[in-house]
């Protein structure tokens, strides 16, 4: 046996951002809850915070009310705006125990609160309690919202998401894109070599589809042999580079029906919000996205076409 396969992968360790302006508080924490198998990280104004969340996605937030600049509150909202962050717990941390404080911390989804000064136990017992509740919704979403035969994200996810990047494409006046891709002939694919074989060739390509996009990049199956990705902060430029690279690493997948060769092309159709010049709907990138696909397809396949 190789030393590779004797290699064991540690999981993950929660990440917690820890968002306060004060270096005593964060100090404090950190040494509260140096015995829980967590990574910490430091934000002190909500900016950083945001940033960070952005780029870590943390498993929970601490995060103090009185913030300088934007209040711990507007960082909520904010973090609730965006799809891909509305879903991180926080815990906010306050020194009133006043009411309506509270009331609107929770009605703005906190999940906790903690009063300072606060007690090492009970701080740690808050931030385990968060995390493992995380834990198990994050479990039954996915489960929820994955393609069973590809394990890629679902036609009900890839509507929802469609929607939700659309919406913030438009607010924060950053481009959205989508690619919608095909396989060639897969229907004759499935006549000729069987069911079996085209559930191997869709759970390749999905791979490859996986296997070719950034982690921010949203890979789904649309349905049957059609698969879609949607593409945060990218324009048409982008999403036809990306469209090329997904197109020849499926033309250089090796497929073979007992001993012969067996040749898998795909043809996508790239579009962007950059295509409209004021507001669009959902279904107007997916027309764009589908009429582009539409002309590689009739075009010859195996070839990327943009709106």
């Amino acid at each position: 046996m190789t030393d590779e396969m004797n290699l064991t992968i540690e999981p993950e360790r929660p990440r917690v951002l820890v968002v306060d302006d004060s270096e005593d508080i964060q100090a404090l924490i950190r040494f509260r809850l140096r015995g829980e198998d967590i990574s910490l990280y430091q934000a002190f104004d909500a900016e950083d915070a945001l940033k960070q969340s952005r780029e870590l996605h943390p498993d929970l937030l601490l995060l103090d009310l009185n913030l300088p600049g934007q209040s711990g509150l507007e960082l909520i909202h904010r973090l609730k705006d965006e799809h891909e962050l509305s879903n991180i717990p926080v815990i906010f941390l306050t020194g009133t125990d006043d009411i309506t404080t509270k009331v609107q911390a929770f009605d703005a989804g906190a999940v906790d609160y903690i009063t300072k000064p606060f007690d090492g136990v009970e701080l740690s017992a808050r931030v385990r309690a968060a995390l493992r509740t995380k834990r198990y919704l994050d479990l039954l979403a996915t489960r929820a919202q994955l393609d069973g035969l590809t394990g890629l994200w679902n036609r009900a996810y890839f509507d929802d998401r469609l929607r939700d990047e659309c919406a913030v494409s438009q607010r924060h006046k950053r481009p959205v894109s989508l690619i919608m891709l095909d396989i060639d002939h897969f229907k004759s694919l499935n006549d000729r070599f069987g069911h079996p074989f085209g559930d191997l060739v869709l759970q390749r390509v999905a791979q490859t589809l996986l296997a070719t996009t950034r982690r921010t990049e949203i890979a789904c199956r649309y349905g049957g042999e059609e698969f879609a990705v949607i593409l945060r902060e990218t324009d048409l430029e982008g999403a036809m580079k990306t469209a090329g690279r997904i197109r020849v690493a499926i033309e250089l997948l090796e497929f073979k029906n007992e001993a012969e060769p067996v040749k898998v092309t795909a043809s996508l159709g790239a579009s962007s919000s950059e295509v409209f010049s004021g507001v669009f709907e959902p279904d107007d990138l997916m027309a764009s996205a589908d009429q582009a696909l539409y002309k590689a397809k009739h075009g010859g396949r195996n070839q990327v076409c943009r709106a």
